[in-house]
């Protein structure tokens, strides 16, 4: 009995610091490279397994997550750009890890050229990686969801409504 209640209490802490670490990784990537609000979703997610005001506040943020990787795979040059945007940031991790001399124009000392060696490198490359891999859970989970979405702001409009009015 006391070591399941201490099993319990154990992976309660555990979802507690996974959700919390989650929801500040979220918001780190909403400003840098990263899928922000789907971490963000993830914690909150866990939280309101704990908490009932994470609980209140998850759907928006659900909603705000999906509609989100729905608008990302709307359009074939919305893909075009995160297929850039994605290796672009796997080469930036590889030239980061390689370490190149500095450039001429750099204006301070050579020892300041791209800090952090490897450890930013692979930092990098794994944010290219997973964003990536959300194109490309989006494009197969979501984009159907967005063409529905734009036929039936077609069909609205046609019909004499406005884009998006319910009646």
């Amino acid at each position: 009995m006391a070591t399941s209640r201490g099993r319990d209490a154990a992976k309660g802490v555990a979802v507690q610091i996974a959700g919390w670490l989650l929801v500040l990784i979220g918001i780190a990537a909403l400003v840098l490279p990263g899928p922000g609000l789907l971490a963000l979703f993830a914690g909150m997610a866990l939280l309101s397994t704990q908490y009932s005001w994470a609980e209140r506040r998850l759907s928006p943020v659900k909603k705000a997550a999906l509609r989100t990787a729905a608008d990302s795979v709307a359009t074939w040059s919305r893909l075009l750009v995160s297929a850039i945007g994605v290796t672009a940031l796997i080469a930036l991790g590889i030239v980061w890890g390689v370490r190149p001399h500095a450039p001429g124009w750099w204006p301070v000392a050579d020892r300041w050229w791209l800090l952090g060696g490897w450890g930013t490198g692979a930092t990098l490359i794994l944010s290219g990686l997973i964003a990536g891999a959300t194109v490309v859970y989006s494009y197969f989970n979501f984009r159907e969801i967005r063409h529905d979405e734009a036929a039936n702001e077609r069909s609205g409009a046609s019909a004499g409504k406005a884009p998006g009015s319910t009646g």
